[in-house]
């Protein structure tokens, strides 16, 4: 993932937030053997590995572009002090697609549903990376008796600047077109299903980025086969349409200490790494940046921020530090809430 903008990844090339699909789509017979458990909702099927023993239990959401396996290095070390468990959203490697608009609500309706049939045992502390930290606010408001704690990973916030091509930006938010965000459902319906190009020529298999040489050797080759899933470009195309209803709700109002008094831990990269080649200089998209980690602290009375010598993607850059700060916000949960 490219410094310059976080909310979208180097396998995902937007314009004015709409996803571009990608020109390869695995087949069926090259789909590798699930790492985790596949639970069914409604006629679709989510993906979720879940390890270790102990409370709370930690659930990982991801960014947009990435999957369950990207947690590996953290979740090895975490399991080994409490439970974690890592998932794929609906249309994401194992996952099926799941029903539309792909709003905040109806994923984590999904997550909690998959979590319960799956026995696991609330309240979680939850663990959200750039689009994955709005999506586990959004959890927080909707199912506070299920919230423990939190840890935001570098994570988008409402007002972020993003670098939409060809120079200009937009603020998450100011996208908002003042739709009524529909009650969520779990049940498919035909109008679901994603609406994939046919026939498609024979691809060449596109080499991985440096980042993931982070990961062992089997999870770079599960990077190469689900980075090709057409379906993933088309839940994100949905997610990121319906994300700026969010984003422009929050921004109406002060969202200080709407999350209570829960254990958050803010996880925020020390640089920026802004260039002078947007609408914006590199210096006022570093200033709000930094003002926006800040806000996100100030969503719990009880939090804390930690800056990170990191890239973006701190699961592969910074596992040691992100597992830190997990065990940081076990301790406090265990003793009571005080960080």
């Amino acid at each position: 993932m490219t410094q310059s903008n976080i909310f979208t990844t180097n396998r995902v090339i937007c314009a004015s937030l709409v996803c571009i699909l990608l020109a390869a789509s695995a087949s069926a017979a090259d789909r590798p053997a699930a790492t985790g458990r596949m639970v069914d909702l409604g006629g679709h099927r989510l993906h979720v590995n879940c390890s270790g023993k102990g409370s709370p239990t930690f659930v990982i959401e991801n960014g947009l572009g990435d999957f369950s396996f990207d947690w590996v290095l953290v979740q090895k070390q975490v399991e080994k002090f409490t439970r974690i468990c890592t998932y794929d959203r609906a249309g994401y490697a194992w996952s099926d697609p799941g029903p539309k608009p792909r709003t905040f609500a109806k994923i984590n309706l999904e997550l909690r549903d998959a979590l319960a049939k799956l026995g696991e045992k609330a309240p979680y502390v939850l663990v959200g990376h750039s689009y994955g930290g709005p999506v586990i606010r959004n959890f927080a408001l909707a199912y506070p008796k299920q919230v423990a704690g939190m840890v935001q990973v570098d994570a988008a916030f409402e007002g972020m600047r993003v670098g939409i091509g060809g120079g200009k930006t937009l603020r998450l938010g100011d996208d908002a077109k003042g739709r009524e965000i529909p009650a969520p459902r779990e049940q498919m319906k035909e109008s679901d299903k994603p609406s994939l190009p046919k026939d498609l020529p024979p691809q060449e298999a596109q080499p991985l980025d440096p980042l993931y040489k982070h990961l062992p050797e089997a999870d770079q080759k599960l990077q190469l086969w689900a980075q090709s899933l057409l379906e993933m470009q088309d839940a994100e195309g949905s997610q990121m349409d319906w994300s700026g209803e969010y984003f422009g709700k929050w921004m109406k109002s002060s969202q200080a200490e709407t999350l209570g008094a829960i254990p958050l831990i803010v996880l925020t990269r020390a640089e920026g790494g802004y260039g002078d080649d947007q609408d914006v200089s590199g210096a006022q998209m570093e200033k709000e940046r930094k003002e926006g980690q800040a806000m996100l602290v100030k969503l719990s009375t009880n939090s804390k921020q930690v800056i990170v010598k990191s890239g973006h993607n701190m699961d592969l850059e910074a596992p040691e530090e992100v597992s830190t700060a997990i065990r940081t916000v076990v301790e406090a949960v265990r003793k009571g809430g005080k960080l």
